[in-house]
């Protein structure tokens, strides 16, 4: 018995043509997914007992109203063994995976729900669907060496998959690369640089970079795991649970095997069907309108920025103070005979001493307060801001790249056009003109695929625009942070001023420091 089939895991190469079959019937028609409510329908054909039914669902992920393919395959071997009445467990997937008592695959199509054509366009997820999808905490482990150079590696951990594993930079470098090649046509965050600009230093220090990188990272795994499509591929689940070492080798294979979006996605060929008439017009609207939100959100995220780098700044001041209070305090130099005989500055600056302790902790508080705008406000407004930013980013590869290649062979086509035309009119020989011939077909064949391309283009443009809307309600979330981070650092330092309010009224008297009335 292999591990694989100790631990009830099903190889795709391994199943039954007939498995294949029944997903080919029963699979949506826009991926490979199976609709959770056509499943259910498949399950009242196999003629179990509720309890075997229940035991089945036990062993079945369906992730966002959806099985993959995997799990179906998983599924119908479980049907397989409860109808032979065995216990359904995969454990019992040892030698060959029975086949289950379900029909002709062909008359289990009837099961599938043909989505509308609206819905194909649609993202129906909501923004709390997406954020519940996963979240990735990325930390940054203790520094190793390399044979020459040192190098950071991350833990990166998934709720999702309850699993942690360690990257290296070069490891998402490799990752965001597979990630442009398959979903050239989709929102693919960027990634934060490998090392320092030249004269960055002046302003930043190593290890505040090395952190800056770690929480830029961090947002780029969590957009990539709360995408729509992303967070169903391959590509991710091999990324957040792959622990061998030659991940990137991995990630690399995988893409190869699958090719880019284009030629999997069952759509691609026909997108031009479920477009709106006027998509390039929603498309400037949109892409205008996500410009300007994505401007405001950079302001906005610049002021963050400075409130909390003033409560650091705020968190210097007052511990400083202190000190200075305390060094007041410390000098035991004899007051001169020009002091008053009646002056309690000897018994003042002696009291002054213990106020450090005080400014101490109000320095704390303050440093906490920059700490969480920065967290649970600046980050939450980067995060949104790496979103917006690679949607422009797609708009600019949409435009520069497969519609300047549709135009550019569009142009190409007619050139060779002309000589075609040119050929015949001058009788040249019968080899040069069949030739032509030969590459205006061909010019034809890839015009008409670049066509298909612009038109798919301009669907997944549509969708990620969907995208971004479906994640502007984060402005609540972050006006929420804001505000909450505000009431609980004033209320931290009220506190703590009112603590040190009667400590004052020992050295000052009852007016604790207040000049009397005139």
């Amino acid at each position: 018995m292999t591990p694989r089939a100790m631990a009830g895991e099903i190889n795709e190469g391994s199943v039954p043509a007939y498995y294949r079959e029944v997903h080919e019937a029963i699979c949506c028609r826009t991926d490979e997914r199976v609709q959770a409510d056509v499943f259910k329908r498949l399950l009242e054909r196999t003629g179990l007992s509720k309890a075997a039914l229940s035991q089945i669902a036990e062993h079945i992920d369906c992730t966002d109203g959806f099985l993959t393919k995997l799990t179906l395959y998983k599924a119908l071997a479980l049907i397989a063994l409860a109808q032979q009445g065995k216990k359904p467990s995969p454990k019992l997937f040892i030698h060959e995976l029975p086949k289950p008592q379900l029909g002709e695959p062909r008359e289990l199509s009837a099961l599938r729900m043909q989505p509308a054509q609206d819905d194909v366009l649609t993202i129906s997820q909501t923004f709390e669907q997406l954020l519940t999808k996963d979240t990735v905490h990325v930390e940054l482990i203790p520094e190793k060496k390399g044979l020459f150079l040192k190098h950071v590696e991350y833990q990166v951990t998934s709720q999702r998959y309850k699993m942690s594993v360690y990257r290296r930079y070069s490891d998402f470098d490799v990752f965001h690369e597979v990630l442009l090649q398959k979903f050239a046509y989709r929102v693919v965050p960027a990634l934060p640089p490998k090392r320092m600009l030249k004269g960055v230093l002046t302003s930043m220090s190593e290890r505040e970079f090395i952190e800056g990188r770690r929480r830029a990272l961090s947002r780029f795994i969590n957009l990539v795991a709360r995408h729509p499509l992303f967070s169903e591929d391959e590509l991710v689940k091999t990324f957040l649970t792959y622990s061998g070492s030659d991940v990137q080798t991995k990630l690399r294979d995988t893409c190869k095997k699958t090719g880019d979006e284009f030629m999997t996605n069952r759509i691609a060929t026909q997108a031009k069907e479920y477009l709106p008439a006027d998509v390039q017009a929603q498309f400037s609207t949109s892409r205008e309108l996500i410009k300007n939100i994505h401007n405001s959100f950079q302001r906005l995220r610049d002021r963050a920025e400075k409130m909390a780098e003033r409560s650091m700044e705020n968190s210097t001041d007052l511990v400083q103070f202190g000190r200075e209070l305390s060094a007041l305090g410390s000098d035991a130099s004899p007051l001169p005979s020009l002091a008053s005989s009646q002056s309690s500055w000897g018994t003042l600056r002696q009291s002054l001493k213990s106020l450090s302790e005080e400014f101490a902790v109000l320095s704390d508080k303050a440093a906490q307060q920059g700490r969480r705008e920065q967290d649970d406000v600046v980050e939450k407004l980067n995060f949104f801001l790496d979103l917006l930013q690679s949607y422009r980013d797609l708009c600019e590869r949409h435009e520069k790249g497969v519609l300047h290649e549709h135009q550019k062979a569009l142009h190409k086509y007619s050139m060779m056009k002309r000589q075609m035309m040119s050929a015949t009119v001058q009788s040249k020989e019968q080899a040069s003109v069949e030739q032509l011939e030969s590459r205006i077909v061909q010019q034809e064949s890839a015009i008409q695929t670049m066509e298909l391309r612009n038109y798919f283009s301009l669907f997944c443009l549509h969708q990620e625009t969907q995208l971004i809307f479906t994640y502007l309600p984060i402005t609540a979330n972050i006006l929420g942070a804001f505000v909450n981070s505000q009431v609980q650092g004033h209320r931290e330092m009220g506190d703590v001023w009112n603590e040190l309010q009667p400590k004052l009224g020992c050295l000052f008297g009852s007016n604790n420091g207040l000049k009397p009335p005139i």
